[in-house]
C-alpha cells in the first residue's frame, strides 16, 4: 500500500460510550489504523509500557505500514495495555493540549476492550476482578480462611487454571474487621464547630476490605486538620469493571456513587478520594461515562486527601505539630496521580515533617489494577516494574510510602517491603510515639 494514511481524526472518532459510533467495529478500526500510525512516526512513548514495543516491532516487520498488521497483532497492544496514562501525559497531540489530531491512546485501549466484551462476552476472570465489593463482602465472611487459601501452593495452582490469576502474585490480604465496621464500632470524631473542610471520605473497595489503616490514619489526620467527616454509602468507584471492558457495570457502579455523594456535595462538602485510580476515575470518567450534571458536579468536589491538606497548608491551617519523624523516605509517586496534574502534594506534605528527608521514585510498578495479577501478564509486569523497584531498593531509607494500595503490594513482591500510605506516615508523625526518632519541641 503506497496511498498516506490521514493523520486527522476520522469519521469514527469518539471517545463516549454513550455515543452510538463508539460502538461501530469499523469506525474504532479506522481511529485504531489512525493512531497507531501517528504512534509509529513519532515513538516518544516507546518506553513507557509493553504495548508500544509490541505496536512498533509489529509494524516494523511488516514493512512499516500498520495495515499489514493481523487482527491479532492488533489486539495484542490492546491487551498489553494496562491504562497507566504515561503515554497520554507524555503525548504531544491530545485533545487536552487542543492539538488537531485528537489523540488519546488510553481511551482508544479503552474502547478497544470495550467492543470485544460487547462482541464476545465477559470472561469471568473479568467478571471477578470487575466487582471488587462482592469478592470483598464474600471473602469477609472468612478472611482468615481466605487468606490461608491464597497464600497455598494447590489452592492457588487451582485458581490460576481455573481464573487465570498467577500462582505467584501476591494478592491481597482481607481485613479481620472492615473499614466500616471499625467506622460502625467506634464512630468518627464530632464535627468542629467551624470546619476548616468538610471531607467525605472515599475510602476505596481495598480500604475497606483489604487494608484500613490508611482510611483510618485520614480519620486521624484530618480530624487534627480541624476537619468534619463523614464516611457516606458507597461502592467500588468502578475502574475494575471499566478496566475489563465492562462498561455498563462500571456505568452503574458510578452512577450509585454519584446518587449518593451529590447531597453532601450540593452542602458544600469535598470528596477525598483515598486511591489515586478512584479519584482519577471520578473526576475524569464519570461525566464521560455517565454524561449528566450530576456526574460533573460530583467530578467537581473530588480531590486527593493531601491535595485537600495542601490547601489548607496555602492558608496556614494545616497542624504542623510533628511529635516523631521517619527520617528518610522511599516515595513512589503512582501514575495515575501524576495523571490528574495536581502536583505531588503528598510528597510536598511529608516534608514538613521535621528532619524527614522524601526521596521520589518517579516510575510506573506495572500493576496497575488487576493487570498484574493476571497469569499471562505477571511476569511481564514484574520486568517492567523493575524500573521502580531498583530505585526503591537503592534510597536504603527508613520508609517506603507511595499513595496507591495496590502499587505498595506490587513493591513489596520485589522488595520485601510493604510502603506505607503517605498519610500513615503524617498520621505516626503527629503521635509522640508514631516513630523512633522524637521531634524536639519548642522550649524542650
Amino acid at each position: 500500500m503506497s496511498s498516506r494514511i490521514e493523520s486527522r481524526p476520522t469519521d469514527g472518532l469518539t471517545y463516549d460510550p454513550n455515543q452510538a459510533k463508539y460502538w461501530d467495529r469499523s469506525g474504532f478500526e479506522k481511529e485504531q489504523t489512525r493512531i497507531y500510525d501517528i504512534c509509529h512516526s513519532c515513538r516518544l512513548c516507546f518506553n513507557l509500557c509493553p504495548s508500544f514495543p509490541a505496536l512498533f516491532d509489529a509494524i516494523d516487520a511488516k514493512g512499516d505500514d500498520v495495515r499489514n498488521l493481523s487482527a491479532a497483532e492488533r489486539e495484542r497492544v490492546i491487551d498489553l495495555c494496562y491504562g497507566c496514562r504515561l503515554c497520554y501525559l507524555r503525548c504531544p497531540y491530545t485533545p487536552r493540549d487542543g492539538h488537531e489530531f485528537q489523540l488519546d491512546f488510553p481511551q482508544l485501549m479503552q474502547r478497544g476492550k470495550a467492543l470485544r466484551v460487547r462482541e464476545r462476552g465477559l470472561g469471568l476472570r473479568e467478571r471477578m476482578l470487575g466487582d471488587p465489593d462482592r469478592l470483598g463482602r464474600m471473602s469477609s465472611i472468612a478472611p482468615a480462611l481466605v487468606n490461608w487459601a491464597n497464600k497455598n501452593p494447590l489452592q492457588r495452582l487451582i485458581l490460576e487454571r481455573t481464573v487465570g490469576i498467577h500462582r505467584n502474585k501476591k494478592l491481597p490480604e482481607f481485613a479481620a474487621e472492615t473499614f466500616e465496621r471499625w467506622v460502625a464500632k467506634h464512630g468518627l470524631p464530632s464535627a468542629p464547630a467551624q470546619p476548616a473542610v468538610k471531607v467525605a471520605l472515599f475510602y476505596t473497595c481495598i480500604l475497606n476490605f483489604n487494608n484500613p489503616a490508611p482510611a483510618k490514619a485520614a480519620v486521624e489526620v484530618f480530624a487534627k486538620n480541624n476537619c468534619a467527616l463523614s464516611c457516606p454509602k458507597q461502592n467500588c468507584c468502578g475502574m475494575p469493571a471499566l478496566d475489563g471492558g465492562d462498561i455498563e457495570f462500571a456505568k452503574k457502579e458510578a452512577a450509585a456513587n454519584v446518587a449518593s455523594m451529590l447531597p453532601l456535595v450540593r452542602d458544600g462538602w469535598r470528596i477525598a478520594a483515598m486511591n489515586p485510580t478512584c479519584a482519577l476515575m471520578m473526576r475524569e470518567e464519570y461525566p464521560r461515562l455517565l454524561g449528566t450534571e450530576d456526574a460533573r458536579t460530583v467530578a467537581a468536589a473530588v480531590a486527593d486527601p493531601h491535595e485537600l491538606l495542601y490547601e489548607l497548608r496555602r492558608k496556614e491551617l494545616f497542624n504542623r505539630d510533628f511529635r516523631s519523624t521517619p527520617g528518610s523516605i522511599a516515595y513512589h509517586v503512582p501514575c495515575h496521580l501524576k495523571a490528574q496534574n495536581i502536583g505531588l502534594r503528598s510528597r510536598d506534605l511529608m516534608r514538613l515533617i521535621p528532619q524527614a528527608q522524601v526521596t521520589g521514585v518517579d516510575a510506573c510498578c506495572a500493576h496497575d489494577g488487576t493487570w498484574a495479577m493476571k497469569k499471562e501478564y505477571f511476569e511481564l509486569s514484574m520486568k517492567w516494574g523493575d524500573k521502580a523497584f531498583g530505585p526503591l531498593r537503592d534510597a536504603g531509607a527508613n520508609v517506603m510510602a507511595t499513595d496507591c494500595s495496590l502499587a505498595a503490594i506490587q513493591i513489596e513482591q520485589a522488595t520485601g517491603v510493604r510502603p506505607m500510605h503517605p498519610i500513615e506516615v503524617l498520621a505516626r508523625a503527629y503521635r509522640p510515639d508514631g516513630f523512633d526518632r522524637p521531634v524536639p519541641q519548642t522550649g524542650e
